[in-house]
């Protein structure tokens, strides 16, 4: 290989740790992101103050620049994600047009080219038109991908779906049932407002969301008693998807010290092998734990409570007395699930340290849903129980 093409793979695997390898302790990363989110907020702001009049005519060439210095800034980060994604465990294996063809079509790539379609079809257009002005806005979107919290709640929204879906149905139910009953009564003492189900809709939609806007309300006395139900009903239905998304929010925080992304988890040498959607299963079994310099992370003769997967840091194995040290990518504790027995060894952590743990229930899972993944993590402790025993 040529120094030119060394040369290349390097500044590709630097960049790829600066954008796509999802360690937030990395200060390159860390960085890279605050600057990109602040570079967001303030184009998105500049959008908005766009729609001023005296705004946008007193400062119509700075506005443009300012746009022009941030379109070519996410065209070019846009472009060297495109670059490096070939760096991804699961894409390095596929043809490299192959691979960015796969990585375009991932949900934050799309949120990406949308937010950049507007600033490039003014060109084509001849003219930016206000609704292209508007549709920039979009670019708040991106922040997604630089927000441990938001891509948390997005985790959660994704749990709590059925949940979601079973409380939305419910409150679509409320506000037909609520408009059938007030249609009844109201009709012929509002037939413009209740003359028909469709119409008293609004009226239900306002007051089981407790805005009550008050342009349509009830006149009869017995519309009064029923729209004064139906209020104290919203309050408590509504406030429904509010709780079960705390309540998911809350659980997930608690079980995670920190976000598992996708990009961590393709970068363990264990999962690599597999393919993109397997890694996205598995990114969501992980529990995410930060550790001191010091901890004891298991004990010998322990129950053998799952599989760990250094993220940062050392750690230093004792099995059978023989210390030995493992590093990032480097996984343990598969003895004891493996033979189903107590902790063989004990784990000290040499500094602070991330660690991804797969608990033993879902271990067993993956192992059966995967024997590929069986087969590497049982020779890496084949290997590892013939040193003890040397």
């Amino acid at each position: 290989m040529s120094l030119d093409t060394d040369s290349e793979d390097t500044l590709k695997h630097r960049l790829f740790d600066l954008l796509e390898a999802g360690d937030r302790r990395n200060p390159g990363a860390r960085t890279v992101d605050v600057a990109l989110s602040v570079l967001i907020v303030a184009n998105v702001a500049a959008v908005a103050i766009d729609t001023i009049p005296e705004v946008a005519a007193g400062w119509h060439r700075e506005l443009r620049l300012f746009e022009a210095v941030c379109v070519g800034i996410f065209v070019l980060e846009y472009l060297a994600r495109m670059w490096v994604c070939t760096e991804h465990g699961p894409l390095h294996r596929l043809p490299a047009w192959k691979a960015r063809l796969r990585f375009a079509g991932s949900a934050t790539m799309l949120i990406d080219a949308l937010a950049l379609l507007p600033s490039l079809l003014v060109p084509v257009v001849g003219a930016e038109l206000t609704a292209l002005r508007v549709i920039r806005l979009v670019r708040i979107l991106k922040l997604v991908r630089y927000s441990a919290g938001l891509v948390t709640l997005g985790r959660v929204m994704r749990a709590e779906r059925r949940a979601l879906t079973a409380t939305l149905i419910v409150m679509l139910g409320l506000i037909l049932g609520a408009a059938a009953v007030m249609y009844l009564i109201e009709r012929h003492a509002q037939p413009d407002d209740f003359g028909s189900i469709p119409a008293a809709m609004w009226w239900a939609l306002a007051t089981l969301t407790t805005v009550g806007y008050g342009d349509v309300v009830p006149v009869t006395a017995l519309g009064r008693i029923f729209g004064g139900m139906i209020a104290i009903l919203g309050i408590a239905v509504y406030a429904l998807p509010v709780a079960i998304v705390a309540s998911g929010f809350m659980t997930e925080l608690q079980r995670r010290d920190f976000v598992v992304s996708w990009g961590m988890v393709a970068r363990v040498p264990l999962f690599a092998r597999l393919d993109a959607t397997a890694i996205a299963r598995i990114a969501t079994l992980l529990r995410a734990r930060e550790v001191p310099r010091g901890y004891t992370i298991m004990r010998q003769g322990d129950d053998g409570d799952g599989l760990y997967v250094v993220v940062s840091g050392q750690v230093e194995i004792l099995l059978d007395g023989t210390p030995a040290r493992l590093g990032p990518g480097e996984f343990f504790g598969e003895i004891a699930l493996l033979e189903r027995t107590p902790r063989v060894a004990t784990v000290i952590a040499l500094g602070d340290c991330r660690l991804l743990l797969l608990e033993s229930h879902e271990f067993y899972q993956v192992m059966d849903d995967y024997p590929e993944l069986r087969e590497a993590v049982e020779a890496v402790a084949k290997r590892r129980v013939a040193k003890a025993d040397d």
